[in-house]
């Protein structure tokens, strides 16, 4: 796929709840990517994905929206100048730039937002796309995290702690 070079961040809305949900549900229920349970109802994979301590921005082309993230502190306390993310695209929207892009826009927030480093918990080591996006940005993998995760076609699976410092 080509590319887009139309794609704009802005924050989620609550007239965007469909979308969103059309994109959170099909990665959910693949049970590939996410720690969430494959029959997580609508509702509750709503309020995780928006739950209060997230501000959430969607990827839009063309009026259609094409991916979303969150953003959130890390750990409460002595780690919240660490922050999380979490990102899905719309299956539409694979190969067009779209994860790179709010990968892109998450580190200005959170360069702006003040946090000191990024850091994604637990990325399953079979989600290479994954993998390779946020390596190519500067992420390093710190930890493994032998068989952490079972997944629907591969069984037990790795799965790693990645970190970018935010600070020059």
């Amino acid at each position: 796929m080509v590319q887009d070079t139309h794609i704009t961040i802005r924050p989620l809305t609550p007239a965007d709840h469909a979308a969103l949900l059309s994109m959170l549900l099909p990665v959910f229920r693949a049970g590939e990517t996410y720690t969430v349970a494959p029959d997580i109802s609508a509702d509750a994979a709503l309020a995780f994905w928006t739950a209060p301590e997230k501000t959430v921005f969607v990827a839009e082309s063309g009026g259609a929206i094409m991916g979303t993230y969150y953003i959130r502190p890390n750990q409460a306390g002595g780690g919240a100048h660490i922050c999380n993310c979490g990102y899905i695209t719309a299956e539409a929207a694979t190969g067009r730039g779209v994860a790179r892009k709010m990968l892109a826009h998450s580190l200005e927030t959170a360069r702006a937002q003040g946090y000191r480093g990024m850091q994604y918990n637990f990325v399953v080591s079979e989600n290479t796309r994954a993998v390779e996006t946020w390596q190519k940005a500067g992420f390093e993998i710190v930890g493994r995290l032998p068989q952490a995760f079972n997944h629907p076609t591969k069984g037990l699976v790795d799965a790693f702690v990645m970190f970018k410092s935010l600070v020059d």
